[in-house]
Parts: C-alpha cells; sequence; structure tokens
C-alpha cells in the first residue's frame, strides 16, 4: 500500500468526511514496515505510534494514506 503526502491525504479526504464517509488515516512504521491504523475517526495526525514495535513515525515526513467508510456495517451471510 502506497503512502502519499499527509496534507494531500487530509485535502482529499474533507469532502469524504464532508459527504458522511468516516476516514481512518493508515501509515506504516519506519521502524519495522508494520500497516498501521489510527483508531480516531475523522481525523489526521503527523505522527503515529506502531501497535508492533512502539516506535513513533514522523507521518508529515513518511507520508500516509487512509480508508473510507460508508454507510453501517452489515453483517454478512448471518454471521453476526
Amino acid at each position: 500500500m502506497a503512502d502519499h503526502p499527509l496534507h494531500e491525504c487530509a485535502a482529499t479526504a474533507a469532502p469524504l468526511i464532508e459527504s458522511g464517509a468516516t476516514i481512518h488515516q493508515k501509515f506504516t512504521c519506519l521502524a519495522c514496515g508494520a500497516r498501521q491504523t489510527i483508531a480516531e475517526a475523522n481525523q489526521f495526525f503527523s505522527r503515529g505510534k506502531c501497535e508492533e514495535c512502539g516506535h513513533i513515525t514522523d507521518i508529515a515526513v513518511q507520508g500516509c494514506n487512509y480508508m473510507v467508510i460508508w454507510g453501517e456495517a452489515k453483517p454478512i451471510g448471518g454471521i453476526q
């Protein structure tokens, strides 16, 4: 998964948030390479802590991406 400049991600996510989407910022840990998703929705952060190794990544330098969620999650095939 590619990371992009923080300011570009925030700018492209803003209209999605305004349209009702839920956004979660993602980044790649510079120390161990683990892909991380930030729990706080609809916010962008300049630094993120890796849940795997504890390293603090400078997202403003490294870049990021985001996940978009539209609507409410629904069970698939009766699994609840």
